[in-house]
C-alpha cells in the first residue's frame, strides 16, 4: 500500500507554480461514560464546557450519534478498528482482540503510513498474540498492550488512576498535574512539540478516563459548580422507565438509580456536580491540546474529532450506568473540526445517524489510507466536508454483555430506533420502537400504533438483516450462537433449549421483585 504522503503530497499547478498540500494532523479525544447531553453546544444549559463549545463552533457536530456497543471495552476495540463488536470480538467475559484484527487499527495503520502516532489514557483492551518484541507484557487482566506499537505512549492498564503518580507512564506529569486528566493535556502537548520537531504528521489519540466512576475529580476545579442546581431531563426517574421493556430492569442500570444516588434531590444534585466536574476537567485538557496546535502553528491543518465510549443514564428512566441501548446509555457527543471544510459549514448539526465504527473510517480517509475490506465503518468526511448529508440510512446497535436477560439488538436510522429483547423467561421476548422527532426521550413505546405500521416493518427488515450477519464467517466464533438468540421469529423455549439458559438467568427473576422498588420511594 502506498503510504499517505503519497495520496496527499499531490502537485497542484496554480497559476504555473507547484502547491503542495500536507497530509492533515489528527487529533482525537475519547471521554469515558460521557452522555450526549452534557455540554454546552448540546443545548445543557448548566453545563460549562468552553473548550469543545469552542470545537463545535468551529466545526460540525453530530445529533444521533451512537456507540454500536455502549460498553468501554467493546466500545474502544471498535472505535480503534472500525468493527462492530460481534466481529472483533471483544468485550469483557468475551475475548481479547486478535493481533490479525488489531494489525488493521487505525493507529497501526497510520504509523505505516508515516504519521508519528501517540495513545494516552485508558486503552480498554487486551490484544491477543502479542510477540514480546513488540509489546510489554503487563499484568492483571490486561496482560498485553501495543506500547511500543506507538512513538509515545502515556497509556494504562485497565480503568488506570485518577492519581497521576499511580499510572506508570504517566507518573512523570504528577508534580505539576496530580490528576490524571490535566497529565493527559500536559503530555498531549509534549507529543505535539515533538511532533512539530520531527516535522511528521501526528494522529494523537487521548483516551480520558473521566467521567468514569469513582467519583474523585480534579480539586482544582471544586468550585466550578459549588453553586449550580443540574436540572433533570423529562425522562428522569422510575415512572419514566414503567413503560419499557421489563428486560431493562434486570441488569445492574436499575439498582444503580438508587445505589449511586439518583433518587433523591440532594444525592441526584451531588452526584451531578461531580460528573459534571470531571467532565469540566476534560474539557480543560481539550483546551490545553488546542492551544498547543494554535501555539505551534499547527491548527490549520489539524482535524480534531471528539467523542465518548459510551453514554451515561444520570437517573434517565429510573437508571443509572450505561450498557442499555435508550438514548442516555448509548448516544454520545461527536464533534468534528476539519479545516479543510467549507467555512460555511462551520458551527452547523448534522442530523443523520452515525455511529463510533465511522470515526475509524473517518480517520483512515483523512490520513488517506485505504479502508479494509471487512470494515462496518463509513468515513463522515463526506458530510464535514458538505458533499452529502448522510453515509448510512442505519446503524445496528449490539448488547452482548451481562445477565442474557440484558441482551437485545436495535437499529438506528435518522429518525426511529428498534430495539428487540429476546429474553423471555417470565416474561415475553418485547419489541420497542422510538420516535426521535415525536418523542426525544423515549417517554412512548410506539411498536403497537397502527401508524406506525410502514414504519415498524422498514426497520424490523433491517434488524433481521442484522440478524442475518451474525451467520457471516466474518463474525467472531462465539457470537454465532446470538444468530439464534436475536431472530424475532423463534420463541422463546427453543433459544433457551439451545442456548442453555444461565444460572445467572435462572436467579435473577426471582430477585426481580425485590430490584423493582416501589417507584414512590425510589423516584
Amino acid at each position: 500500500m502506498k503510504s499517505a504522503f503519497h495520496f496527499f503530497w499531490l502537485l497542484l499547478i496554480v497559476h504555473g507554480s507547484v502547491c503542495v498540500a500536507a497530509p492533515p494532523n489528527i487529533v482525537f479525544f475519547f471521554s469515558d461514560d460521557q452522555a450526549y447531553d452534557t455540554l454546552g453546544c448540546y443545548g445543557n444549559p448548566d453545563a460549562k464546557t468552553p473548550n469543545i463549545d469552542r470545537l463545535a463552533a468551529q466545526g460540525i457536530a453530530f445529533d444521533r450519534h451512537y456507540d454500536t456497543t455502549a460498553i468501554c471495552m467493546a466500545s474502544r476495540a471498535s472505535v480503534m478498528t472500525g468493527l462492530l463488536e460481534y466481529k472483533h470480538g471483544t468485550n469483557f467475559g468475551r475475548a481479547p482482540l486478535r493481533r490479525d484484527i488489531w494489525l488493521k487499527s487505525y493507529p497501526i495503520q497510520l504509523r505505516k503510513a508515516g504519521y508519528l502516532t501517540a495513545f494516552g489514557g485508558k486503552f480498554g483492551f487486551d490484544i491477543s498474540g502479542q510477540p514480546e518484541s513488540e509489546a510489554r507484557q503487563l499484568v492483571g487482566a490486561y496482560k498485553t498492550m501495543p506500547v511500543r506499537e506507538f512513538d509515545f505512549w502515556v497509556g494504562g492498564i485497565g480503568q488506570t488512576n485518577y492519581a497521576t503518580a499511580k499510572n506508570k507512564y504517566l507518573a512523570k506529569y504528577a508534580a505539576k498535574y496530580p490528576h490524571s486528566t490535566r497529565a493527559y493535556g500536559a503530555a498531549g502537548q509534549d507529543f505535539i512539540r515533538q511532533a512539530k520537531a520531527a516535522g511528521k504528521p501526528f494522529c494523537l489519540s487521548l483516551f480520558f478516563k473521566a467521567p468514569h466512576r469513582p467519583t474523585t475529580p480534579d480539586p482544582m476545579f471544586d468550585d466550578i459548580y459549588e453553586d449550580v442546581t443540574f436540572r433533570k431531563l423529562p425522562n428522569y426517574g422510575r415512572a419514566a422507565g414503567a413503560h419499557l421493556a421489563p428486560q431493562s430492569r434486570l441488569g445492574r442500570q436499575y439498582p444503580r438509580f438508587v445505589e449511586w444516588g439518583y433518587n433523591t434531590e440532594k444525592t441526584y444534585q451531588k452526584a451531578l456536580r461531580i460528573y459534571n466536574q470531571l467532565i469540566y476537567g476534560v474539557d480543560y485538557a481539550v483546551g490545553m491540546v488546542m492551544r498547543e496546535l494554535e501555539d505551534q502553528g499547527l491548527a490549520d491543518n489539524t482535524i480534531i474529532i471528539f467523542s465518548s465510549d459510551n453514554g451515561y443514564f444520570n437517573g434517565s428512566h429510573g437508571l443509572g450506568s450505561k450498557v442499555l441501548h435508550y438514548e442516555e446509555g448509548s448516544r454520545v457527543p461527536l464533534v468534528i473540526v476539519d479545516p479543510r471544510a467549507p467555512k460555511s459549514l462551520r458551527n452547523t448539526r448534522n442530523a443523520s445517524v452515525t455511529g463510533n465504527i465511522d470515526i475509524t473510517a473517518t480517520i483512515l480517509d483523512a490520513a488517506g489510507v485505504a479502508l479494509p475490506a471487512n470494515m462496518d465503518g463509513v468515513s463522515l468526511l463526506p458530510i464535514v466536508r458538505g458533499k452529502v448529508a448522510s453515509v448510512r440510512d442505519s446503524l445496528p446497535l449490539v448488547q452482548a454483555w451481562g445477565p442474557r436477560a440484558t441482551f437485545s439488538l436495535g437499529v438506528a436510522t435518522k429518525r426511529y430506533k428498534f430495539l428487540y429483547w429476546p429474553y423471555g423467561e417470565g416474561m415475553p421476548p418485547c419489541e420497542e420502537l422510538f420516535d426521535a422527532v415525536k418523542d426525544p426521550y423515549e417517554l412512548k413505546n410506539f411498536i403497537d400504533d397502527p401508524e406506525y405500521a410502514d414504519v415498524l416493518a422498514e426497520l424490523r427488515a433491517k434488524f433481521d438483516a442484522e440478524v442475518a450477519k451474525f451467520k457471516s464467517n466474518d463474525v467472531a466464533p462465539a457470537y454465532r450462537p446470538l444468530s439464534t438468540f436475536y431472530d424475532r421469529t423463534i420463541p422463546w423455549p427453543a433459544k433457551r433449549s439451545t442456548e442453555n439458559a444461565s444460572k445467572v438467568e435462572k436467579r435473577v427473576i426471582k430477585k426481580r421483585k425485590r430490584k423493582e422498588l416501589d417507584s414512590a420511594t425510589s423516584r
